[in-house]
Order: C-alpha cells, then sequence, then structure tokens
C-alpha cells in the first residue's frame, strides 16, 4: 500500500475518530452533560430555525402564489418580504387564537358536563352488568356491592392539593425564573426567526460561498443538495400534514353536526390535531371521541365510529391525493415503517421527524440506484432488461 500523503490523512483521520469515539463512550455522562449545556447555550437560535421553518411556508406560499401577479413591480419589490412575513406572523397567531378562544372554552364545557354524566354511566354500567348476570344465572352480589363514593374521591383531590400546596409555593420562584428565561429565550428565538427569512436569499449565498472555500466544491455542491432536498421534502410533509388535518377536522365537525352528535367542536378539533400524525394520529382521536360519546349515548358512539371510518376513507381516497398529493414521495409502506420506528424511539416527535428524515434518505438511495444503472447502461424504469444467458455464446 502507498502511504501518500491523502491515504495517511485518512488513516490518522480513523484512528484519531476512533479515539474519540472510545474515550466519549467511556464518559458518556460527562459528555451528555456537555452537549446538553451547549444545546442549552444554543437553544434560542435553534428554535429560530424551526420558527423561521414553520413561517416560510406561508411565506413561500403568499410570494409566490397569492401575490405572483405582483412581482416584477417596483414598490411590491420592496415591500413584498415584510408584507408576506408580517401576514404569515398573523396567520400563525390567528389559529393560535382561533384554538385559545374558541375550542379551549368548549373543552373546559366538555369536562364539566363529563364529570356529571360519569357517575351516571357508571350506574348504568353496574345495572347492565346485573342484569347481564342475571340473565346467564350468574350471582350479581359482587356487582350490586360495587360502589364508588364521590364526595369521597372529591375529598381526597382536595386533601392531595392542599398536601400539595406548600411544595407549590417552595418551587414557585423556581418556576418562575424557567417561565422567565422561557418567554426570554422565545422573544429572542421569534427575533432570530424574522431576521433569517427577511435575508434568507443573503444568508444562502453566504454559506455557499464559505463551503465552497473551505471543501470540495463538488462535496460542496452534493452537501447544498441534500439541505435543498431536504428543505423541500420537511416543507412539504408540514404543509401536506396540515392541510389534511384542517380538512380531515373541518369534515368530522360538519358531519358531527349534521348528525346532532355531541361535542362536535371538540372532537373534530381533537381529530384534526391527532391527524398531524401520519397513519395513526387520526384513528387516535377516533378513539378518543367515541370514548367521549360512549359516556353519554353507546348507540351515538357506535354512529360517530361509522362515520368516522367512512369519513376517513372519503379523505384518503378522493380528497387527499388531489389537495395534498404524494407530499413527501414516501411508498405507504415506507411511511408506516418510518412511523412505527420513529414512535418507538422518540415518541410522538419520532413519528412526525421519522416520515420526511426516511423521505429524504429514500430520494438519495433511489437516485444512487439509478446513477449505478445508467452507468452500467441499465434501464431505470419499468422492467429490467432481460439478461442473456451466457451459455448462448457458445
Amino acid at each position: 500500500m502507498d502511504l501518500n500523503k491523502k491515504n495517511s490523512r485518512k488513516i490518522f483521520g480513523f484512528i484519531a475518530f476512533g479515539i474519540i469515539l472510545f474515550v466519549a463512550m467511556e464518559n458518556l455522562g460527562a459528555v451528555a452533560g456537555a452537549a446538553g449545556r451547549i444545546l442549552g447555550l444554543f437553544w434560542p437560535f435553534l428554535l429560530g430555525l424551526c420558527i423561521a421553518f414553520i413561517l416560510n411556508i406561508p411565506m413561500r406560499l403568499l410570494e409566490e402564489r397569492v401575490f405572483a401577479g405582483l412581482k416584477g413591480k417596483k414598490v411590491w419589490n420592496k415591500i413584498c418580504r415584510p408584507v408576506c412575513m408580517v401576514l404569515s406572523i398573523v396567520i400563525i397567531v390567528a389559529i393560535v387564537f382561533f384554538v385559545m378562544f374558541l375550542v379551549l372554552p368548549e373543552l373546559v364545557r366538555t369536562f364539566t358536563i363529563l364529570s356529571r354524566s360519569i357517575p351516571v354511566f357508571v350506574t348504568d354500567v353496574q345495572n347492565w352488568l346485573i342484569k347481564l348476570a342475571e340473565d346467564f344465572d350468574i350471582s350479581a352480589d359482587t356487582i350490586r356491592n360495587v360502589s364508588i363514593d364521590w364526595d369521597k374521591m372529591i375529598s381526597t383531590a382536595v386533601t392531595f392539593l392542599q398536601d400539595g400546596a406548600t411544595t407549590v409555593l417552595n418551587t414557585t420562584i423556581g418556576v418562575t425564573t424557567s417561565i422567565v428565561n422561557g418567554v426570554v429565550n422565545f422573544f429572542l428565538a421569534v427575533i432570530f426567526a424574522i431576521y433569517i427569512l427577511a435575508a434568507k436569499e443573503k444568508l444562502g449565498g453566504q454559506i455557499r460561498k464559505f463551503l465552497r472555500a473551505f471543501i470540495d466544491p463538488k462535496k460542496a455542491d452534493q452537501f447544498l443538495y441534500v439541505c435543498s432536498l431536504s428543505s423541500r421534502i420537511f416543507g412539504n410533509f408540514v404543509s401536506g400534514q396540515c392541510t389534511e388535518a384542517v380538512i380531515l377536522g373541518t369534515l368530522c365537525w360538519l358531519g358531527m353536526l349534521l348528525l346532532r352528535l355531541p361535542y362536535p367542536l371538540v372532537i373534530g378539533a381533537l381529530v384534526g390535531l391527532t391527524a398531524l400524525i401520519p397513519i395513526f394520529g387520526a384513528f387516535v382521536g377516533c378513539a378518543v371521541g367515541a370514548f367521549l360519546i360512549l359516556i353519554v349515548s353507546p348507540v351515538k358512539a357506535l354512529i360517530f365510529i361509522i362515520f368516522f371510518l367512512v369519513l376517513q376513507q372519503i379523505e384518503g381516497n378522493l380528497i387527499y391525493p388531489k389537495v395534498v398529493g404524494t407530499s413527501v414521495g414516501l411508498p405507504g409502506i415506507w411511511v408506516l415503517l418510518a412511523v412505527t420506528i420513529g414512535g418507538s424511539m422518540f415518541g410522538v416527535i419520532g413519528m412526525l421527524i421519522f416520515v420526511p428524515l426516511c423521505s429524504v434518505l429514500y430520494c438519495l438511495f433511489r437516485e444512487a440506484v439509478h446513477h449505478r444503472l445508467r452507468d452500467k447502461e441499465q434501464p431505470t424504469a419499468g422492467k429490467a432488461a432481460p439478461t442473456k444467458d451466457p451459455a448462448a455464446k457458445k
């Protein structure tokens, strides 16, 4: 083996990486603590990047589609970015206020009604079990003797809260400090996000120059391509899932109003919120909604389940492909795999992140396969070319 300068650098690089990895594994606690402190130091900027990414989706939509007819006009070119940025912030804030001032009061009212309905529901279930036991000649004494002292339960809860009041008072200063730090970090993140959005083209050009100055231009272009692909796929995923969630939640709310089912606004909002999680999310919202209705009326709960299954089929087969389309370009089986792995590793956050992440890896792997097939002069679409029998040459 010719140990030239290039090979020597690679060997020393692998050795150094192995030593660093070994030391890090031996001192995993210290490394995790240092990583946590570094993350805390840069947290406002990381949060700002996330906010900028989310705000960029409606801002880009406004710039490229809603106000596309004004492009090219001198005055509009100067005010386009600030106007679209302010409108994007207004849209996000309006959604938050809609949830706070419309859905939350309805949610409080729903739980108030449930607190009154649960004792009646438990009594009805108990009577149904007694009747069922009598029909099958089973002793119902155990069921009759089961009773729940709701006053005692409420008294116990109040005592628990009173006992915990001292602890709450002792930690008030710490909680207040955390809240103040959180608010300050959030405002810093918003300012950072606004700066990024205001000068995103300039920042992008500076990053490209930096990479091409210190890295091989070919590798820099490959890295920038992966970043561009990731940004596009993650953006399509966020906008696609939000569109699907709004459509599904709205249709659920309207359908429940027409069918005169209880809690239409709360369950519609819940279904829309859980629909942000691919595949499984909407069914979680359906299960919770069915339970809430079950306490009021088992028959209406069954009607709701049937209605939701029909709605899910209509939305999935007719509305979603036309409105959202293949937002991430990932086959269904891989979406299911990504949701399963992401959920098992990082919970709900993993479900949301792993789908676009796997889509990026899938696109890169597919392009690598097509590149190799083209190098071998093999077809990249349809059925593979038939292989020739080596014995035919003889």
